[in-house]
């Protein structure tokens, strides 16, 4: 029985050093620290607190410009991307002095560009500069760095950020957070991501390290998600990365991996969340086959429009990652990139063991309210952008441009003004219609060179906004003809008609199309745009010989944009009939006051009968414009193939327009004229002498004076009054009223009203 104990005593112990082991932290896997690390609690020796930053904070982002990049030696990439980067920017490396002759023997032997090569002493305790680097910002339009409290126990490491400080001669801010570089991505406009590892490293006070992250690097939003991977290292950039301010790159496991949904998790948080740009975050999705299999993809560095990415094991995994960046960031050279001596491992590639240098100099274009979706619809689109050049060299202000394609159109520029607030421009996008596609992006220059456009992919990958559907309000007013009849009597005779334009709005006349292939346009070629307050004369001409017994209407149809219109051309026809009959075209024409009278002309032909005819009267037919005068005193009796002329008046006084008619009574039977009197001449009245309307037309201010004006009314082309004012002398400014017609009733003192048109253009 003892031994019996003893033995399952002994399989116990076995069974608990087995699973002591199993729980010990695989430190070959976990590089980031080494076992006396891991239970090394210190952090942070050296960090001294300040307050945050007094002016306003921007954090650049890694896709903005870049003056360099730090690496620190030993080297954690292999010489021959050091030789790479150098063509790029200028390479920062950090090396103890005793290293500095090796490191340089070694990348001139790797063929770097040493001109491109400036060496930093100080001494280090590991390669993994993304974590204890600087957090490079903007004081308002000053460099300056923000130091966190590393969360490694590693003295040297965390002094770089003064190290770097000192050597740029920039303002240091201490932010009293524990926080490191390889879990924190930003787009430069305020918004950051970072996994809970930033909470669970700061006692879980999510309030405190938002307001921390507010103050001292201008991130508000702040987007906290779950670490997807499960992982110890538990940071951002070994899953995810921002490629622009609208863009992020999120790895994707296979349906089987059991952390395949947590990757979809988050994957579907940002593709619900808006950007700064204001609509939810475009996901790109890299595929990564899980387990041992090498696939760092989302932990590249992005240079300038270079983009690094390492490169795994498996080559299909390989090129379908290229190409995802590919897609995502056209015009940008996608550069894959094997670990070579050094090694490359899930959680710790390229990224993590570089770390971009923003260029102090840059050129921001900040367009932070982004047009896209459908916009309600303007007659133009303002897009406004503030223009910083951190070089403070003056902008060059014939390039700060709005670059527009309508519809899929050639792209347009608009240039760009100042709005008056600082640093502030804005530009008007114009001649889209109704539902037209826009693609648009902006440019800016400054006199130091700096150049930038957002989005950074331009024309490649445009804003996008669609116009939402319009119908052009009908303009105000009345497009007028007169006469609207036009009467022929002979061959080759001409006629014409007026088209004024009384609308507030440009109207464009489509085309003139007679009827009858009888009539001829003369000396008008279609379309015509009709400016408000213009007039267009259209000459016709009728080419055939008349027929007989009666005139035949045909239809003049004047197609425009404000509908059809239709003017009648009446053709003569000579008449055989018998009786008292009307001699000439019975319509009488007045188109001024020099017309009057005019006459019109009458037959007896009663002519095998003999009959006289005795004519009675002359009665207008309800309207009382007309006045008459017979040659002869009524009643007049005309003998057999005479004539009876009568003299025929319109009262000019008369305002309103309407054709009227009049009847020539006889013993026999009747004869009816009918009268056309030009629109003009009836509506609108001359002034007296003593009062002046002037200028007219006006592009601004006109005035009305007389000794006898009392008071002066303005009315637009729908009968709204716009303007009342008294006196003998009034000045009124029009300057800010639609082009157009407007009537102007003078009132005199004795009551008279006298009625002017007044163009304004």
């Amino acid at each position: 029985m003892k031994k019996a104990l003893s033995i399952f005593t002994l399989l116990l112990l076995m069974a608990a050093t087995m699973q002591a082991q199993e729980k010990k932290p695989d430190w070959m896997r976990w590089h980031y620290l080494s076992e006396a690390e891991m239970y090394d609690t210190s952090r942070g020796m050296n960090f001294v607190e300040t307050d945050p930053p007094t002016g306003t904070p921007r954090f650049v982002a890694e896709f903005e410009p870049m003056q360099g990049v730090m690496i620190r030696y030993p080297l954690g990439i292999p010489t021959s991307l050091v030789a790479q980067l150098s063509n790029n920017c200028m390479v920062y490396c950090i090396v103890s002095t005793s290293q500095q002759n090796q490191a340089q023997n070694s990348f001139q032997s790797a063929g770097v560009n040493m001109s491109n090569v400036t060496f930093v002493n100080a001494p280090t305790d590991s390669y993994w500069v993304r974590d204890y680097g600087p957090w490079y910002i903007f004081e308002d339009r000053e460099p300056a760095i923000v130091d966190n409290v590393y969360n490694r126990p590693r003295p040297n490491d965390d002094n770089i950020s003064g190290v770097f400080a000192n050597f740029w001669q920039i303002p240091m801010y201490g932010m009293n957070l524990q926080h490191t570089g390889g879990n924190m991505m930003e787009d430069g406009r305020g918004h950051g991501v970072s996994d809970d590892l930033v909470l669970n490293e700061n006692n879980h006070n999510e309030t405190n390290v938002r307001n921390k992250m507010r103050d001292y690097l201008g991130i508000d939003p702040y987007h906290i998600t779950i670490d997807p991977q499960g992982d110890y290292i538990a940071h951002v950039d070994c899953w995810g990365k921002y490629l622009a301010p609208d863009k992020i790159l999120i790895a994707q496991l296979p349906q089987s991996n059991p952390r395949y949904q947590y990757y979809e998790q988050v994957a579907e948080y940002f593709e619900t969340t808006n950007c700064c740009w204001g609509y939810p975050y475009h996901v790109y999705r890299v595929q990564e086959p899980g387990g041992y299999t090498l696939a760092p993809y989302t932990n590249s560095l992005i240079l300038n429009k270079t983009v690094y990415v390492p490169m795994g094991s498996n080559s299909t995994y390989n090129n379908d990652a290229i190409a995802v960046y590919q897609e995502a960031m056209p015009g940008y050279t996608i550069v894959g990139v094997n670990g070579g001596s050094a090694g490359w491992e899930n959680t710790d590639a390229l990224h993590c063991r570089t770390r971009g240098v923003m260029d102090f100099h840059m050129l921001f274009v900040d367009h932070r309210n982004v047009l896209h979706g459908e916009q309600e619809w303007q007659d133009s689109i303002p897009v406004v952008s503030k223009f910083i050049a951190y070089s403070g060299a003056n902008l060059k202000q014939d390039s700060l441009l709005v670059y527009y394609s309508i519809d899929g159109g050639t792209y347009q520029t608009a240039h760009m003004t100042a709005t008056g607030n600082p640093d502030e421009y804005v530009g008007y996008i114009k001649g889209y219609q109704g539902e037209s596609e826009i693609d648009y992006y902006v440019f800016g220059a400054d006199e130091s060179g700096h150049r930038y456009t957002q989005p950074v992919f331009a024309d490649l990958d445009p804003h996008h906004f669609t116009m939402a559907a319009h119908e052009p309000p009908m303009p105000q007013g009345e497009l007028v003809i007169t006469p609207d009849t036009l009467w022929f009597t002979q061959m080759g005779q001409e006629r014409q008609f007026n088209i004024i334009n009384e609308t507030n709005e440009a109207v464009t006349i489509i085309d003139v199309v007679p009827e009858a292939p009888s009539f001829n346009l003369w000396d008008n070629t279609f379309p015509y745009t009709l400016q408000p307050g213009e007039t267009l004369v259209v000459t016709i001409n009728f080419q055939s010989a008349p027929g007989k017994d009666t005139y035949i209407p045909y239809e003049i149809l004047v197609q425009t944009t404000l509908g059809d219109r239709i003017v009648m051309g009446m053709v003569l026809n000579t008449s055989l009939d018998s009786g008292f009959v009307i001699v000439g075209a019975p319509v009488l024409e007045f188109n001024d006051p020099g017309d009057s009278p005019q006459q019109a002309c009458m037959q007896n032909r009663f002519f095998g009968s003999q009959i006289p005819v005795k004519v009675l009267s002359v009665t207008e037919n309800g309207t009382d414009y007309l006045s008459f005068e017979p040659h002869g005193t009524l009643p007049y009796t005309v003998g057999p193939a005479d004539y009876f002329y009568l003299d025929v008046y319109v009262n000019a006084m008369v305002k309103g327009y309407e054709v009227t008619t009049f009847t020539v009574q006889t013993d026999q039977n009747d004869c009816t004229y009918s009268v056309a009197i030009n629109e003009d001449l009836l509506s609108v009245t001359e002034l007296s002498a003593e009062a002046k309307l002037y200028p007219n037309p006006t592009t601004g201010q006109f005035t009305v004076e007389g000794a006898n004006v009392a008071k002066v009314e303005v009315y637009n082309l729908v009968g709204q009054k716009i303007h009342e004012a008294e006196g003998q002398v009034v000045n009124i400014d029009a300057a800010n009223w639609h082009k157009g017609i407007y009537l102007v009733n003078i009132i005199e003192q004795n009551g008279a009203v006298v009625a002017k048109k007044l163009v304004v253009k």
